[in-house]
């Protein structure tokens, strides 16, 4: 990437795929935070919500999470966001996955067991992304 690039061209969206539901975060304009933004049920009109919101929000990047499982090995549901993943890539837009380690579990620690915490979940796994990457560009080159 260029390193004159403006600050609201680094906006990311970020997303925890679900069987059911689909968590969906947003970045803030310079890429540095991750907020919940919004959960969509799986659906065959879930391509076309997620490009609305791309367009509406000026994402550059997507950041998909990675589900493993204790073992740091594909889980049961791996296979269906790997699909997924290769629906998103046809946005033409950079798709990074990063591993969601119980960011469910985290979420819901703040919102209850019964909650909906699926934007929450995104948004961890949103935030873990531009940490690790954030923290990457910072370091001087050797």
């Amino acid at each position: 990437m260029s390193s004159n690039l403006t600050a609201s061209a680094m906006r990311f969206l970020g997303i925890d795929y679900g069987k059911k539901r689909i968590g969906i975060a947003i970045s803030d304009e310079n890429g540095v935070l991750g907020f919940p933004k919004i959960i969509l049920d799986n659906d065959e009109g879930l391509g076309r919500k997620i490009s609305a919101i791309m367009k509406d929000e000026n994402i550059t990047e997507i950041v998909i999470g990675e589900s493993l499982d204790f073992a740091g090995k594909p889980n049961q549901i791996s296979a269906e966001i790997d699909t997924f993943t290769r629906e998103l890539e046809k946005f033409n837009l950079p798709v990074h996955k990063q591993k969601e380690f119980l960011t469910s579990v985290e979420a819901r620690k703040f919102h209850g067991p019964k909650s909906r915490a699926d934007a929450s979940a995104a948004a961890l796994i949103l935030q873990r992304f531009l940490d690790k990457r954030n923290i990457s560009r910072e370091k001087p080159s050797e």
